[in-house]
């Protein structure tokens, strides 16, 4: 009994020394459900916005010729006045905050708390213009913005390290804004780190889990897209599956060389233009997006799933038109310097070229084609295909189609590899480049300075470069 009695002591103070370990956990998981309430935050505060320009559009289909052109520009000026890094997506943030090649004091350049608030706040705006955006990629960027802040609280021997906080807080915005965990955990490993050490692997699904509870107890356990319930298909699936998951590789190719081209400031003179006149530019392209809208009776507006939805559904049949259509307009929305994500607009443009392919092919296939789409061209434009087809397979009612999504999101994927770069990857790179001062690997920003008029701007050609750090005054 005596012989035990000094390693029981032992072990009591050990324990009692590590209060502080025990302390820094409890931050870190009071900050992952903060994590995941902020994406709940986002998520309510898009879905009533956007159903407020629904209503508004149905009302008056003409009003947004006038109002998106105005509230894009006001987004454009506000997110280039006050929140730079907030441009774009928020996936190729995280991905150069996470760079090696970033020194670790800039980080806060594209991922803070101030960041997240912003981005919550101009996503919301652009939702209520009715732009071609969705809200998971600015999920990520918010996420992980609030749980990196967790750091500050943490004991300097602490070791939990700022990259494991942001892949955790970015792996627990995709899982919150899809409720796909095994997707949040693939992402974090295909698109964030590449590998996970093992040290991180418990913050990340703790993150996971925290955030993913949150969104099940405020929205219930139903994914993006509802459940798709896909009947038994055979041999007959293989042609026009293979005939989709090629279109879906080579469209969404062709999709992430645009924009790349467009938001690394490749030289050409609607990129020399943007850079002179940007809020001219944001303008013009809220117009076009506004005309294409009114063209389409309104799918083209937001993230598209409703219209995804309805042809699950059967209730609607989207012409390949109209999928073209939302392609451009979720290119524009991009290009005009709002922040915004793509993944929800790909799943509908995925969507709309499976319906396509079902219509010619003329079989009772619609549902397992409009999968195999979604999941196809999604990987095309991220070429992260395990993520892709993870989160399709997460909304698909049973396991019948997890082959077919996964080969059609690889072959998707390897044959958008022979037409453009990674995307996130890209542009990733081309923020760290801009914000280290050296030469983008990407392309170099036109040369011409901005002229002289009442929305002239120094000559930043993207609102997806890095900001100053921040605590330099705004410019």
């Amino acid at each position: 009994m005596n012989h035990h009695e000094p390693d029981f002591f032992e072990h009591l103070r050990t324990e009692l020394r590590g209060g502080r370990m025990w302390l820094d956990r409890a931050i870190v998981l009071a900050y992952a459900v903060a994590a995941g309430l902020s994406v709940v935050a986002l998520t309510m505060a898009v879905d009533w916005i956007f159903t407020g320009f629904q209503r508004v559009f149905a009302w008056q289909p003409w009003l947004p010729l006038v109002t998106m052109p105005l509230i894009t520009v006001g987004v454009v000026w506000a997110t280039r006045r006050f929140f730079p890094a907030a441009g774009g997506s928020g996936i190729p943030q995280v991905k150069a905050a996470l760079s090696p090649a970033l020194p670790p004091e800039r980080r806060s350049m594209f991922v803070s708390l101030r960041l997240a608030v912003g981005k919550m706040v101009l996503t919301t705006a652009g939702f209520a213009a009715g732009l071609s955006i969705g809200r998971e990629g600015p999920s990520v960027q918010i996420a992980a913005g609030v749980m990196q802040h967790a750091r500050r609280w943490l004991s300097p021997n602490t070791t939990i390290d700022s990259r494991a906080l942001l892949m955790a807080g970015g792996a627990a915005g995709i899982a919150a804004a899809f409720n796909a965990p095994l997707a949040g955990v693939l992402f974090a490993i295909e698109e964030l780190s590449g590998r996970i050490e093992s040290r991180a692997s418990g913050l990340i699904i703790t993150a996971i889990v925290l955030a993913g509870l949150v969104a099940v107890s405020a929205f219930g356990n139903t994914s993006y897209f509802g459940v798709l319930k896909v009947p038994p298909f055979g041999w007959e699936a293989l042609l026009p599956g293979l005939l989709v998951a090629l279109l879906c590789g080579a469209a969404g190719g062709l999709f992430g060389r645009l924009f790349i081209a467009s938001l690394t400031g490749a030289p050409g003179r609607f990129n020399a233009w943007r850079a002179r006149y940007p809020y001219r530019f944001a303008a013009g392209c809220g117009l076009a997006i506004a005309v294409i809208g009114l063209a389409t009776g309104g799918v083209t507006f937001g993230a598209g799933s409703e219209a995804v939805k309805d042809m699950l559904k059967g209730h609607d049949r989207l012409p390949a038109i109209d999928t073209l259509l939302k392609f451009v307009a979720t290119w524009l929305s991009a290009w005009s310097g709002a922040p915004g994500g793509i993944f929800a607009p790909s799943l509908s443009i995925g969507a709309g070229i499976g319906e396509v392919v079902a219509q010619i092919a003329n079989a009772n296939l619609g549902p397992a084609l409009i999968a195999i789409g979604m999941a196809a061209f999604l990987a095309a434009v991220t070429q992260a295909p395990l993520t892709s087809f993870i989160i399709v397979m997460e909304m698909v009612d049973g396991h019948a189609m997890v082959l077919s999504l996964m080969a059609g999101a690889m072959l998707a994927s390897l044959v958008s590899r022979m037409i453009s770069r990674p995307l996130y990857d890209t542009l990733a790179e081309h923020m760290v480049a801009a914000a280290i001062g050296s030469p983008s690997p990407v392309s170099a920003e036109p040369s011409a300075s901005p002229e002289h008029g009442p929305d002239a701007t120094p000559p930043r050609t993207d609102t997806l470069s890095p900001p100053e750090p921040e605590s330099a005054p705004p410019r």
